[in-house]
């Protein structure tokens, strides 16, 4: 394998395997609000017991994705608290700008009274921003006479402007028209033939790191919403209607651990492609079958970076929002690693990818909320029917809808349909969401 291919796939892990906590778009909403508190933290009066006192306001421009993605999830370490206003106003009041996605980790319960008051004043008003990326957040605060305004476009922590009234703190030029052209062109070396020899070669110990986290935290939370009570509880009802085989555990650990993130758990998770549902998806399941095979510790690691990268590569065409599901995305890369694990070639995984794509890409995102669990689980079932079908030597064929001669090509052609041929897809859901549109 060529060492900038291999440096890159290494990089695209490092960046991508990161730890959030809660969902990522209200998180990267806090994340916004924190840094433009931060910018006018002298100028915001305390009060004789030394709290902050808030008595301008507070005003975001979001994108539709974001507002679809945050309407309806529990903002982590809330209190329960719901919705773009609620994750904004305590980014704001409480949050820790330079924790990045995990800005909301050390919120206090003072902090969580504050932001209830703020948000029954009203302090807080969200406006759709029309024309800009399917990830656009700007947050513009204006305190005692002075404004802060912050814009976050792409990437969940992706700041390219900084604005203080009128003096401009940072700003990446030409964001809009060249994005990241270092990191598209990383992405763009990802295919299924290199991402199995990078696994099959790779040091373990430039990987035991970020494989390491991610095993332990999606665990973790995983468990969690196995244990407690958490939306529609689709992992516990898994298991409790279908039993404990393999197949089953898998979906359940899967499902459990969305459960927990979108109903206010405040345990991390490793994401993947920005999207911790997404970094669950494509890990649990994996873990799961390594734990039934009992393979040993460096073969799962393997097999998880099998089934990160096969899910960063689809993304990579679909866009990091869109009216398509990524749990499919996702499940599918843990279908090619679940392929890897049972001695899967390229040919089998493939034939996995492929069956996988053919079914369940028609899922459609209808934002964060508890009925991820229940997609999560039905993507992963896919996913392990895809390779059941392949161990049994069946594969859809080219001209069979979307599905072309080759994997890459069939990729391609479903990463065309999320990002192309669902904006209005994307433009429907929203507006009936948002109740814009009446049926």
């Amino acid at each position: 394998m060529e060492k900038k291919v291999y440096e890159s796939y290494l990089e695209i892990l490092r960046e991508e395997l990161v730890p959030a906590l809660g969902c990522t778009e209200p998180i990267a909403i806090a994340y916004a609000t924190a840094t433009a508190a931060s910018v006018l933290e002298k100028v915001i009066k305390t009060d004789d017991d030394g709290n902050k006192k808030y008595d301008g306001y507070l005003n975001l421009y979001c994108s539709g994705n974001i507002i679809k993605n945050v309407k309806s999830v529990t903002v982590p370490n809330s209190g329960g608290m719901r919705g773009i206003e609620a994750a904004a106003v305590l980014g704001m009041v409480g949050g820790q700008a330079e924790r990045k996605l995990e800005v909301l980790e050390g919120i206090t319960e003072a902090e969580r009274i504050q932001t209830a008051k703020l948000l029954e004043a009203q302090f807080c008003t969200c406006y759709l921003e029309e024309g800009v990326e399917n990830l656009y957040i700007r947050a513009e605060l204006t305190q005692n006479g002075h404004r802060a305004v912050v814009v976050i476009e792409n990437k969940h922590t992706n700041i390219v402007l900084i604005k203080k009234d009128d003096e401009v703190l940072l700003e990446k030029k030409g964001f809009q028209q060249k994005k990241t052209e270092k990191n598209q062109d990383k992405r763009d070396l990802l295919n299924v033939a290199d991402i199995l020899e990078f696994a099959k070669i790779v040091n373990i110990k430039e990987i035991e790191e970020v494989i390491g986290r991610q095993i332990a935290m999606n665990t973790a939370i995983s468990e969690e919403g196995l244990r407690n009570h958490y939306g529609a509880e689709v992992g516990r009802t898994l298991l409790r209607a279908y039993g404990d085989d393999v197949k089953v555990r898998a979906r359940a650990k899967a499902a459990a651990g969305s459960d927990a993130r979108m109903n206010g758990c405040s345990m991390p998770v490793v994401i993947n492609s920005g999207s911790g549902n997404q970094g669950m998806t494509c890990s649990l399941p994996v873990i799961e079958y390594a734990r039934e095979l009992n393979v040993p510790k460096e073969k799962m690691y393997r097999a998880l970076v099998v089934s990160n990268l096969v899910a960063i590569h689809q993304k990579n065409y679909i866009g990091s929002l869109s009216a398509y599901c990524g749990a499919v995305s996702a499940a599918c890369g843990a279908g090619a690693a679940i392929s890897w694990l049972n001695g899967g070639d390229y040919n089998a995984i493939s034939k996995t990818i492929t069956n996988a794509l053919a079914n369940t890409s028609g899922i459609v995102c209808d934002g964060a909320k508890s009925s991820c669990a229940a997609k999560i689980a039905s993507a992963v079932d896919a996913a392990i029917m895809a390779y059941a079908l392949e161990d049994a030597d069946h594969c859809f064929q080219a001209g069979e809808g979307l599905v072309r001669d080759n994997v890459e090509d069939t990729i391609r052609n479903m990463g065309y349909v999320g990002r192309v041929g669902m904006k209005d897809t994307d433009v429907t859901i929203l507006n009936l969401m948002i109740n814009q549109k009446k049926v």
